[in-house]
Parts: structure tokens; C-alpha cells; sequence
């Protein structure tokens, strides 16, 4: 018994026993000694109760964090069907715009070519592994296209020609094909000859005219036209400029190398020159397709 006296347990409790003797002796001298304990209690338990608000306020934090987020996302989606929207206005005022050009550009050639009506057609596809850029428009037999149609661009300069449609659409063999030869003349001197894709310069985007005169006056700078023989090309309309002459090689004649107008292997737009009578012949058939919805 005498050792444990003389223990560490023993003399913490003996300590502790005067620490709560003195509280309680400090309490009954102010009054307060019936909350004695509620107060030791409630000090005890401050660090336990700071813990418990700091874990709850992380709780609300996070809480209204994923809130915030969630409000976030739904704006965003918001904002990015907006966006869509937006983006498909604009296509389609650049697509008004653009028909609105064509259809300015015909009127201006239609005076000048009375016995065609101007279809205006946009480019929707090109063969990759044609070297002349042959291309597939977006109107076709319902429109009146048929295979022999003139495609022209919308400042009138000779593209090519369609060479087959189907209901919807059209594939234009261009002027660049070796395919297809057009009665051509020197508008200045009056010279005329054959206009003609080459091999080898159509990957310059050129054509080739030959048969010109031997004593020709023709000169580079000078402007190729239609001549209208054959009836299959309409006379006068604009191919290119002369950018080089020489004599063939027979020496019998002079040949030129031809820049066409537009630019073959990147037009986006063109218009297809119509018989009048294959014009006025769909805009019946049109006219009682619509009486008969």
C-alpha cells in the first residue's frame, strides 16, 4: 500500500482530485456551482465541436460546389446549342447570299443570251483522280439539265459541259479534258481554231488551241471566244487569254496555250445554259406538279 502512494497514478490522481477541488471551490465562491459541470462538460467538449463545424461546413462547401458545377454544365450545353444555331444561320446567309449573286449574274447573261434560260447549280462534289477537275453539281434532270448542256461561270466564261445527270445532279466534264474540243476564235484578229484540253497543261489549269493561221496576228493578252459552229456551244461566249503562241510542230500552223477565265480546278458555282423550249417544258412540268399537291 505504501509503494503505491509513491506511483505516478497515484499522484495524477491526487492532482486531478485538487484541480476539481479548486474548481469547486471557485464555482461556490461565485455562485456558480450547480453549472460546475455543465461547464467542465462544455469545455471538454469545445475541441470536439469545432471539429464537428469544420467537417460540416466542408460537407456544405462541397455541397454547393457540385451545385455551382451542375449549373455550370447546363449553361454550357445552353450556350453551345445557341452556338449551333447560330452557325446554321450563318450557312444559310452565306448560301442566300450567294444564290443571290448567281441569280444577279444570270440576269446580266441572260441579256446577252436570249435563247437559253441560266440555271444556276453549285458545285457538291470533284473525281480526285481526275486530273481535268471534273465536277458534280446539285441540279439535274429534275431541273431540265440533260447531257450537252454548256456550263458557263457566272461572269460568263466557258467551264464545260455536263456529261451525264440523273434526277438530282450533274457531272460537268471541264474544258481542261482533252474530250472536249470547242470551235474557238482570236476576238481581236479573228482568227479562228480549236480549242482543246492537253495532258500536260492541265495540271497548270491551261488549254490549248490549235489550227490557228500561219499568219496569224494573234498576240499573248489576247481574248478567245466561241464561235458557234457546230451548234453545240453558243457563239461569243468568253474561254480565256492567250498566254503563249508558237508554231506546231508540222509548221503548217501556230498553236497557243489558253488561260481560261476561271479557275477550273477550284469553282464552287456555275450556271447551266437551257435550251429555252427544255426551260419552258419544266416550268410546266413544275407548274402541274404544284396543282396537283
Amino acid at each position: 500500500m505504501k509503494d503505491f502512494f509513491q506511483t505516478a497514478r497515484f499522484k495524477a490522481l491526487l492532482t486531478a482530485c485538487v484541480v476539481l477541488a479548486g474548481i469547486m471551490a471557485y464555482a461556490g465562491a461565485n455562485g456558480r456551482l450547480q453549472s460546475a459541470p455543465q461547464e467542465v462538460l462544455s469545455a471538454a467538449l469545445v475541441p470536439l465541436q469545432r471539429v464537428t463545424a469544420i467537417f460540416s461546413n466542408g460537407i456544405s462547401g462541397v455541397a454547393d460546389h457540385f451545385v455551382h458545377l451542375d449549373s455550370v454544365v447546363k449553361e454550357n450545353e445552353k450556350l453551345k446549342e445557341e452556338n449551333a444555331q447560330l452557325r446554321e444561320q450563318l450557312v444559310e446567309l452565306d448560301q442566300y447570299k450567294a444564290e443571290n449573286e448567281m441569280f444577279r449574274s444570270a440576269n446580266n447573261l441572260q441579256e446577252e443570251h436570249p435563247d437559253y434560260t441560266l440555271l444556276p447549280g453549285f458545285v457538291i462534289g470533284r473525281d480526285p483522280l481526275d486530273q481535268f477537275y471534273s465536277f458534280t453539281i446539285d441540279v439535274g434532270t429534275k431541273h431540265g439539265v440533260e447531257k450537252g448542256n454548256v456550263v458557263v461561270s457566272e461572269h460568263g466564261y466557258l467551264v464545260g459541259m455536263v456529261l451525264d445527270s440523273t434526277y438530282t445532279s450533274a457531272k460537268v466534264v471541264t474544258i481542261l479534258n482533252p474530250t472536249l474540243n470547242v470551235s474557238g476564235m482570236v476576238s481581236r484578229t479573228r482568227d479562228n481554231g480549236l480549242v482543246t484540253g492537253h495532258d500536260q497543261l492541265a495540271g497548270e489549269g491551261l488549254c490549248l488551241m490549235n489550227n490557228l493561221p500561219r499568219s496569224t496576228q494573234a498576240a499573248v493578252g489576247d481574248e478567245v471566244i466561241t464561235t458557234g459552229m457546230g451548234e453545240v456551244f453558243p457563239a461569243d461566249l468568253l474561254i480565256g487569254r492567250i498566254t503563249d503562241i508558237e508554231t506546231e510542230a508540222s509548221g503548217q500552223s501556230m498553236q497557243a496555250k489558253i488561260q481560261p477565265g476561271e479557275d477550273i480546278a477550284s469553282i464552287r458555282q456555275v450556271l447551266v445554259l437551257l435550251d429555252t423550249g427544255e426551260a419552258v417544258a419544266q416550268s410546266s412540268e413544275g407548274n402541274n406538279q404544284s396543282g396537283e399537291e
